[in-house]
């Protein structure tokens, strides 16, 4: 019989290997799921992972990868900060909300202000609202010892909910005809998150999203608070006869990740968004966390990470539109992900071993 015996130290090859058979268990059995939807899987797979990149339109989907890819790297550097550490923000996709809130809020107040501070002070105000949306998951475990798990899901609801109410009531669009949503900042020359360079779909959320893995990875492996940010979800204990002050590390992580996410939405509702409207939010933030994981917390490895799942959402929007697949499917499909790297990631941990039954 085959049971499972906890190895003495993490196997590091289980642990780089991890990421790539995830994604190949995720490809065979994804490709089973499509045959069951009465779809051809390799030519699904084919459309996922290689239309985007060398297909007929590449020249016109390419540029998308780094669009896709810049608030989800940018979020999930955020999110693996407090994962390393043990505290567990789950509420990104609701700090992603107001962050877009807060920069939009600035543009449409000033509107049609144009000043070249005018952006500079979008950036502050998304990052202070996704920094402050993270305060209070941040002070009530603090304070009262809440699960910020349960949290910071919560209050991403909560900002559902607020983003519905903006774009039907205070930011409308005065000229919009009584529809719901606000004025389209891309047609704002001074509040718009243009891209750098035309075609590129590289915009300052992908510069900014470039700067976050480099400070991460710095921070990590140079700083003395990276070490405790490691140290603590290591080994809380030890990290509390070091010195290490819990209760700042949980404010820290989680004020960061709200920031970048806070960043996110801004960049994302400042370009190719381009208004706040009721499904502004497209689960970027929930997404992230499949991309933290899939690139094992580290900066560079959530870097490929982000480019991957971009490359996913690229290929599914090309498989829905071609193949008529189901939204959903895809969305299954990208879940899959997590979840096999979740089970394959037993193996850094634990070996198999072949035993003989035991006789009664």
């Amino acid at each position: 019989m085959l049971r499972l015996e906890k190895r003495a130290q993490p196997s590091k090859q289980w642990a780089a290997l991890a990421p790539v058979l995830a994604v190949l268990i995720t490809m065979v059995v994804g490709g089973g799921l499509f045959a069951l939807l009465g779809k051809n899987p390799f030519e699904v797979i084919r459309t996922i992972f290689w239309d985007p990149l060398f297909g007929e339109f590449a020249f016109y989907y390419r540029p998308q990868l780094l669009i896709k890819a810049g608030p989800l790297i940018l979020i999930a550097i955020g999110l693996s900060l407090g994962f390393r550490a043990g505290i567990w923000n789950i509420g990104a996709e609701g700090q992603y909300i107001i962050g877009a809130l807060c920069g939009a809020g600035v543009a449409l107040t000033f509107y049609p202000l144009d000043a070249w501070f005018l952006f500079p002070m979008m950036i502050l105000a998304g990052a202070l609202g996704g920094w402050a949306w993270a305060m209070i998951p941040a002070l009530l475990k603090v304070r009262f010892g809440t699960n910020e798990i349960l949290v910071s899901l919560m209050l991403v609801y909560v900002a559902e909910k607020l983003l519905a109410a903006m774009a039907l009531g205070p930011m409308r669009n005065p000229e919009g005809h009584g529809f719901p949503g606000s004025r389209n900042l891309q047609q704002y020359e001074s509040a718009h998150n243009a891209e750098l360079f035309t075609g590129s779909g590289l915009h300052w959320g992908g510069i900014t999203a470039l700067l976050a893995v480099i400070c991460a990875y710095i921070l990590l492996n140079r700083h003395i608070l990276g070490f405790n940010i490691r140290l603590l979800g290591q080994a809380p204990r030890a990290a509390r006869f070091a010195g290490v002050n819990p209760n700042r590390l949980t404010v820290f992580c989680l004020g960061i990740s709200g920031a970048l996410a806070g960043l996110a939405g801004m960049y994302e509702i400042s370009g190719p968004s381009g208004q706040v409207s009721i499904d502004f939010n497209v689960g970027y933030g929930f997404t992230a966390i499949i991309v933290a994981f899939l690139g094992r917390l580290h900066p560079v490895g959530i870097l490929l990470a982000g480019l991957l799942m971009a490359l996913t959402y690229i290929g599914g929007e090309i498989a829905q539109s071609n193949m008529n697949l189901p939204a959903a499917a895809i969305q299954m499909f990208q879940g899959m992900m997590l979840f096999f790297l979740l089970a394959v990631d037993l193996m850094a941990n634990y070996r198999l071993r072949l035993t003989r039954a035991e006789v009664s």
